[in-house]
């Protein structure tokens, strides 16, 4: 359920960020009896996973030999509808009050969220892709920065400009669906898992690597592109579409201004998932720690972890192991 703009929210626990981790924690408090609040800055539920790779086949999720990304969402959130979380999306969390047993949360709407306790789970933070300056005037008309649906490139020449994961998942799904795919990188190393780069070098997508895309033209929308290699003249390849798979820009937005000890753009936390603030918790891509390995499977064990710790801070007389959720009552 969502309240109304500029209600003011009370709860047990608020959740900042509705991705993987930020859900299985609403359903976590749900099964620890408290009452759950969930902000995200996007306007859907299901973080980075909904925004950039939905049609994704995600592989390392335990009980899920492979489940697309929007599938492992849909999942998530009916497991989180039990808790009957309220959902403030399209949201930013920008300012922080702590008290001896409150934390007061100021949304960018207006909205206040006093909370027990508060655990952030927000993935990379807000973020914005990296531009492709040759393709800026080209946004909406055949450039794209993400791929949230195969459908549109169904029969169309694609361009993928990146080297990295998400370059190569997009030219290994949508090779079987356009009529070709080219991936153009600036070197001839990849950042991409060393699996999918041999899939990818094994199917018919043509890769082109010390190259880059430096010109696009079409009437209206985008027609060709200009791809110029290790400084040779430049050729020009059909494309009416182009993915700019650049990665992305990230920060940690008014976070930064609550006195929250970071290490490297990642909230520093302990064994409990504790941050250096009162009441306050983090889980999943955000945190930092000794040790810490980015897998969503890792973010559900952490956001279990914070959970039961902070319903200790939230009722002193509760415990922090609740017991298998197998057991009944």
């Amino acid at each position: 359920m969502a309240p109304d703009p500029a209600q003011d929210v009370e709860t047990d626990l608020l959740i900042i960020g509705a991705g993987p981790t930020g859900l299985y924690a609403a359903y976590y408090a749900g099964f620890r009896g408290l009452r759950v609040a969930v902000v995200d800055s996007l306007p859907a539920l299901g973080g980075q996973v909904t925004a950039m790779y939905p049609e994704k086949a995600i592989l390392d999720v335990a009980g899920f030999p492979n489940v697309k990304g929007r599938e492992l969402v849909a999942g998530l959130v009916e497991q989180a509808a039990s808790a009957d979380p309220t959902y403030l999306l399209d949201r930013s969390a920008t300012g922080c009050t702590i008290s001896d047993d409150s934390v007061a949360i100021v949304l960018d709407d207006g909205t206040t969220v006093v909370a027990k306790a508060v655990i952030i789970t927000a993935g990379i933070g807000k973020f914005a892709p990296r531009p492709l300056p040759v393709g800026m005037d080209w946004v909406g008309r055949g450039v794209e920065f993400f791929v949230p649906s195969f459908e549109p490139y169904a029969g169309k020449d694609v361009v993928i400009v990146g080297g990295g994961d998400s370059a190569f998942d997009w030219a290994l799904h949508l090779e079987p669906v356009a009529r070709s795919v080219t991936l153009v990188h600036r070197r001839d190393a990849f950042r991409a898992h060393a699996r999918t780069v041999e899939q990818v070098r094994a199917s018919p997508v043509e890769i082109i690597t010390k190259a880059q895309v430096t010109g696009m033209s079409g009437d209206g929308t985008l027609s060709h592109v200009e791809i110029t290699v290790d400084g040779a003249d430049p050729v020009q390849r059909p494309a009416q579409a182009v993915v700019a798979a650049l990665g992305f820009i990230a920060d940690l937005g008014p976070l930064q201004t609550w006195g929250l000890e970071t290490l490297k753009r990642h909230i520093v936390v302990d064994s409990a998932m504790r941050t250096n603030l009162p009441r306050v918790f983090g889980a999943g891509d955000i945190t930092e720690y000794p040790g810490k390995v980015r897998l969503i499977a890792v973010g559900f064990g952490e956001a279990a972890t914070a959970v039961n710790n902070a319903a200790v801070v939230i009722d002193p007389s509760a415990h922090v192991f609740p017991g298998h959720s197998s057991e009944g009552s």
